[in-house]
């Protein structure tokens, strides 16, 4: 009965989001032919961005994109609100878009990155308050996860980020620190000791401080290089004493949106990334971590389909909080991360195919997490639910021999 009155609650708030946005109607046969921002400085905006809008002409009017834009100057200028208009162009079948900045900058702002219930994990949620000064940001937050990883942590986190590192646009400067406490399930306990040739034991307290400087290399490509500096504080006194995991790391990823007229809109994501934890550094973990990542949407009206996979390998010996998860409220949601690896594995691949209509969702997960030397053993999952932008009300199933026990998952997570 509670999941029933929730589900209704939920399903009411998202039908009352949804109801401005429902109004639109615009007729896609228009082509745009001219996008100005009015209310603030274009330059304001990242390069990035301004590239999307100067995309939109020559296109034909896409009302989801112009929403999606809207949103996301709103959120780099820190603007109570962006609206677009679309007006008559001077030539026939022609149209001018604006998008309208409403409300002064804001130097501050509160949000709430994440916001998840699990049936199998639990609450997760995560609160950040933001200072913005001309082009430097100031992020402070306070989390506690018990979805991402085999361990639960609580504690607090500040990062500080330059998008145009000494005037240019093309270089970004980002520094994380992070200090956290651990909450471990039993099963992990229980098999942390028989497993500490080929990954840590478990830790009390984690703490990281993490530079990384970001590089647009031109059209779609990013790169990003950096170094992460992991300290674990033992969990027992009579314990190992602390230890460090010192790593490089570099990541390059793609974004590219294709705009095809009167055939929908494709959006692709990807990226490769890779940790190396070295002596050079004075860690006393070597290992290095590879992580593949591809994401693809297909938009046509009030349809879409993702195609989301990824893959990953550990080398070495690596700490607990580098090992690959599946189980949670994204991958191979159904499933307890607990019941399929309790320490995460160091090999993963998984797969999501999703369909959408307005706010209806269905999806298909498969996976399998394992660690060298042990078989692969895939898995499935599938489930129905309602989403609205971030926001998702799930129930998914996964599909074993044995009885069936569906597991509710309700929240947002960026």
């Amino acid at each position: 009965m509670r999941c029933a009155w929730l589900g209704c609650l939920v399903w009411g708030s998202l039908l009352i989001a949804g109801g401005p946005q429902s109004a639109i109607n615009v007729n896609t046969r228009y082509t745009v032919e001219s996008v100005e921002l009015s209310g603030a400085e274009e330059s304001r905006i990242s390069a990035g961005l301004r590239r999307e809008m100067a995309r939109l002409r020559g296109e034909k009017l896409n009302p989801s994109l112009l929403e999606d834009l809207a949103r996301r100057i709103r959120r780099e200028l820190q603007v109570r609100a962006v609206t677009h208009l679309v007006l008559r162009g001077d030539t026939p079948e022609h149209v001018k878009v604006v998008f309208e900045v409403k409300g002064r900058p804001r130097s501050y702002e509160i949000s709430v990155p994440t916001f998840l219930y699990h049936a199998k994990q639990g609450w997760s949620a995560a609160v950040e308050g933001t200072i913005q000064v001309s082009e430097h940001r100031l992020t402070a937050g306070v989390v506690s996860d018990g979805d991402a990883l085999a361990e639960r942590y609580a504690g607090v986190n500040a990062r500080y980020e330059n998008r145009r590192l000494g005037g240019s646009e093309r270089v970004g400067l980002r520094l994380l620190a992070e200090s956290y406490h651990q909450q471990w399930n039993r099963a992990t306990r229980l098999a942390a000791p028989e497993a500490i040739e080929y990954t840590s034991p478990i830790y009390r307290v984690r703490q990281n401080i993490e530079p990384t400087i970001t590089i647009a290399l031109g059209g779609p490509f990013m790169l990003s290089v950096g170094a992460g500096f992991q300290r674990m504080e033992p969990d027992y006194p009579a314990g190992p004493g602390t230890e460090s995991a010192n790593a490089l790391s570099a990541a390059l990823r793609v974004h590219k949106r294709i705009e095809t007229s009167g055939a929908g809109r494709h959006d692709l994501n990807g990226g490769y990334g890779l940790r190396a934890a070295t002596r050079v550094l004075d860690s006393d973990y070597v290992y290095n971590r590879h992580h593949m990542e591809m994401r693809y949407v297909y938009e046509n009206g009030r349809h879409a389909v993702v195609e989301h996979a990824m893959a990953g390998a550990i080398g070495g010996r690596a700490p607990l909080f580098e090992r690959f998860v599946l189980g949670t409220s994204s991958t191979l949601r159904g499933w307890n991360k607990f019941d399929l690896d309790p320490l995460g594995g160091d090999r993963m691949v998984h797969n999501t195919v999703e369909y959408r209509y307005r706010m209806l969702q269905a999806f298909y997960d498969t996976g399998a997490v394992w660690s060298q030397g042990q078989p692969a053993v895939a898995r499935h999952a599938v489930g129905v639910g309602l989403r609205q932008n971030n926001f998702s009300l799930a129930v998914a199933f996964p599909l074993r021999d044995s009885r069936v026990e569906p597991v509710f998952i309700l929240g947002m997570n960026y």
